[in-house]
């Protein structure tokens, strides 16, 4: 194969990490042409409703898997945070690079963090996870919902719509934008979405050629943490739809994570967390699931009307 040609999002973020990609995959095989498909997805195209009101983070890689299906992509690079737990047929991850920064970060123009707040700032995301950390947090908060690509958030929060917003810091800091985060909002306290920070490469489950050149880019140690996440995720039904968070990090052979289900009107959260050895990642996030369910967060999961303790604009 000569060719290899990449579908993108056209959103500056996933730009710049297709571009990287595809830089890591030329370095690997030293006379390959790597081309990008820059498309528009449903999620780029409708920012006036929240994605859970459209149907998820789905929607962002289904043109990018008809283009694939179509023969017009070889393959396609997702943030892994954004691919649904489980693939449709035919499709696989090939690859999961080496994480970035998983946290989250705080995000404004005159406030160091989140302490520093006024009673009654409006704090936008479009994060149902986010909001319900937020509530917990400072349930005094207006939280506004945010859509639209980084440097739209930004200019948002800049043109004073709102006091401050969260993002995701590895977006910042891929962006050269890096100076904007005033606080890293990180573990125990605050979890991120399961899988953040992470890029994956998506292809044909059946593209045996693509699979192998795309395979040199995977980081074994980014892919057991990500797969202990999905699996709590996958098993919680876990989707745009409800707060679920969840981080895992590699210590000596041991992989601990920490998951968080929660309510974005009440701001209520179950925590749970667990250890086992780096070879039982899955079932790693299954325990963590089971432990999450049995101190309620099957309520929360269903969204069982728990009363709203604060401001909330759609």
């Amino acid at each position: 194969m000569d060719l290899l040609r990449i579908a993108t999002r056209k959103s500056p973020l996933a730009l710049w990490q297709s571009e990287f990609v595809a830089a890591q995959l030329r370095a690997a095989h030293p006379g390959l042409v790597v081309e990008l498909v820059p498309m528009s997805t449903r999620g780029d195209e409708v920012l006036d409703r929240s994605l859970a009101a459209i149907g998820g983070k789905g929607l962002f890689l289904k043109e990018l898997e008809l283009a694939m299906q179509r023969g017009d992509a070889d393959c396609a690079v997702h943030s892994l945070k954004d691919v649904p737990m489980e693939l449709d047929a035919g499709f696989a991850l090939a690859a999961i690079l080496a994480r970035g920064d998983h946290a989250d970060a705080f995000v404004s123009t005159r406030h160091a963090d989140l302490d520093g707040l006024p009673q009654g700032a409006r704090v936008g995301t479009s994060s149902l996870r986010r909001q319900a950390q937020l509530r917990a947090l400072r349930p005094d908060l207006q939280l506004v919902d945010l859509r639209g690509n980084v440097n739209t958030r930004l200019a948002k929060l800049d043109g004073g719509d709102y006091d401050a917003i969260v993002l995701a810091c590895a977006g910042l800091q891929r962006l050269g934008l890096q100076a904007r985060i005033r606080d890293r909002l990180d573990a125990p306290q605050w979890l991120p979405a399961p899988a953040q920070g992470a890029i994956a490469v998506e292809c044909r489950d059946g593209d045996a050629a693509t699979r192998a050149l795309c395979a040199v880019l995977d980081d074994a140690h980014t892919r057991t943490c990500v797969e202990a996440e999905r699996a709590m995720n996958l098993a919680l039904h876990g989707s745009c739809h409800v707060p679920v968070a969840a981080y895992a990090r590699l210590t000596d052979g041991r992989l601990v994570l920490s998951g968080l289900v929660g309510s974005a009107h009440s701001g209520r959260l179950v925590r749970a967390s667990s250890v086992a050895m780096e070879t039982q990642a899955h079932d790693l996030g299954l325990d963590v699931a089971e432990k999450l369910l049995a101190q309620g967060a099957g309520a929360l999961l269903a969204g069982s009307g728990e009363p709203d303790t604060g401001p909330f604009v759609s």
